[in-house]
Protein backbone atom coordinates (compact mmCIF):
# COMPACT_ATOMS: atom_id res chain seq x y z
CA UNK A 1 0.00 0.00 0.00
CA UNK A 2 1.24 3.44 -0.88
CA UNK A 3 -0.24 6.79 -0.03
CA UNK A 4 0.18 8.57 -3.34
CA UNK A 5 -0.85 12.02 -2.27
CA UNK A 6 -2.55 13.93 0.48
CA UNK A 7 -3.93 17.30 -0.51
CA UNK A 8 -4.61 19.89 0.70
CA UNK A 9 -3.09 19.32 4.11
CA UNK A 10 -2.46 22.62 5.85
CA UNK A 11 -4.75 24.46 3.46
CA UNK A 12 -7.80 22.28 4.12
CA UNK A 13 -10.92 24.19 5.02
CA UNK A 14 -14.64 23.62 5.36
CA UNK A 15 -15.12 23.88 1.61
CA UNK A 16 -11.87 22.10 0.66
CA UNK A 17 -11.69 18.43 1.58
CA UNK A 18 -8.51 16.59 2.34
CA UNK A 19 -7.97 13.88 -0.29
CA UNK A 20 -5.80 10.81 0.30
CA UNK A 21 -5.00 8.73 -2.77
CA UNK A 22 -4.07 5.12 -2.05
CA UNK A 23 -2.47 2.55 -4.32
CA UNK A 24 -1.52 -1.10 -4.12
CA UNK A 25 -2.66 -3.64 -1.55
CA UNK A 26 -4.28 -2.91 1.80
CA UNK A 27 -3.78 -6.03 3.86
CA UNK A 28 -2.46 -7.35 7.15
CA UNK A 29 1.07 -6.30 6.14
CA UNK A 30 0.22 -2.70 5.21
CA UNK A 31 -2.79 -1.81 7.34
CA UNK A 32 -0.83 -0.61 10.39
CA UNK A 33 1.14 1.89 8.30
CA UNK A 34 -2.06 3.04 6.59
CA UNK A 35 -3.76 3.51 9.97
CA UNK A 36 -0.86 5.68 11.20
CA UNK A 37 -0.87 7.78 8.03
CA UNK A 38 -4.63 8.31 8.07
CA UNK A 39 -4.59 9.25 11.76
CA UNK A 40 -1.93 11.88 11.02
CA UNK A 41 -4.00 13.13 8.11
CA UNK A 42 -7.08 13.47 10.32
CA UNK A 43 -5.28 16.09 12.38
CA UNK A 44 -4.81 18.22 9.24
CA UNK A 45 -8.38 17.78 8.01
CA UNK A 46 -11.21 20.18 8.75
CA UNK A 47 -14.55 18.68 7.75
CA UNK A 48 -14.16 16.08 5.00
CA UNK A 49 -11.53 13.40 4.41
CA UNK A 50 -11.87 11.64 1.06
CA UNK A 51 -10.03 8.35 0.56
CA UNK A 52 -9.46 7.71 -3.15
CA UNK A 53 -9.45 3.95 -3.77
CA UNK A 54 -9.03 4.06 -7.56
CA UNK A 55 -5.53 2.53 -7.46
CA UNK A 56 -6.15 -0.04 -4.70
CA UNK A 57 -5.62 -3.51 -6.16
CA UNK A 58 -6.53 -5.60 -3.08
CA UNK A 59 -8.13 -5.11 0.32
CA UNK A 60 -8.66 -7.64 3.11
CA UNK A 61 -10.51 -7.48 6.43
CA UNK A 62 -7.67 -5.61 8.12
CA UNK A 63 -7.89 -2.91 5.44
CA UNK A 64 -11.63 -2.59 5.96
CA UNK A 65 -11.02 -2.36 9.71
CA UNK A 66 -8.68 0.57 9.14
CA UNK A 67 -11.34 2.44 7.15
CA UNK A 68 -13.98 1.81 9.82
CA UNK A 69 -11.58 2.74 12.62
CA UNK A 70 -10.63 6.02 10.95
CA UNK A 71 -14.31 6.83 10.50
CA UNK A 72 -14.90 6.22 14.23
CA UNK A 73 -11.98 8.50 15.14
CA UNK A 74 -13.09 11.20 12.69
CA UNK A 75 -16.70 11.55 13.87
CA UNK A 76 -15.96 13.11 17.28
CA UNK A 77 -13.63 15.54 15.51
CA UNK A 78 -16.49 16.66 13.24
CA UNK A 79 -14.86 15.11 10.18
CA UNK A 80 -16.71 12.99 7.65
CA UNK A 81 -14.76 10.18 6.00
CA UNK A 82 -15.89 9.35 2.46
CA UNK A 83 -14.58 6.98 -0.18
CA UNK A 84 -14.24 7.66 -3.87
CA UNK A 85 -13.54 5.68 -7.04
CA UNK A 86 -13.50 2.13 -5.67
CA UNK A 87 -12.75 -0.51 -8.29
CA UNK A 88 -15.51 -3.09 -8.91
CA UNK A 89 -14.01 -5.66 -6.52
CA UNK A 90 -13.82 -3.01 -3.80
CA UNK A 91 -17.38 -1.83 -4.42
CA UNK A 92 -18.54 -5.42 -4.12
CA UNK A 93 -16.57 -5.93 -0.91
CA UNK A 94 -18.03 -2.76 0.61
CA UNK A 95 -21.53 -3.85 -0.42
CA UNK A 96 -21.19 -7.42 0.88
CA UNK A 97 -19.93 -6.19 4.25
CA UNK A 98 -22.54 -3.42 4.47
CA UNK A 99 -19.83 -0.79 4.76
CA UNK A 100 -21.21 1.02 1.73
CA UNK A 101 -24.08 2.11 3.99
CA UNK A 102 -21.78 3.46 6.70
CA UNK A 103 -18.97 4.94 4.63
CA UNK A 104 -20.34 7.30 1.99
CA UNK A 105 -19.05 6.87 -1.54
CA UNK A 106 -18.72 10.15 -3.42
CA UNK A 107 -18.04 10.90 -7.07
Amino acid sequence: MTVIDTAPLGAAGPSRPTVVRLSGEIDVFTSAALRRQLLCTLHCSKSLLIVDLSEVSFCDASGLAVLVGIQHRARPMGITVALTAPRPFMSRLLHITGLDRGLPIVA
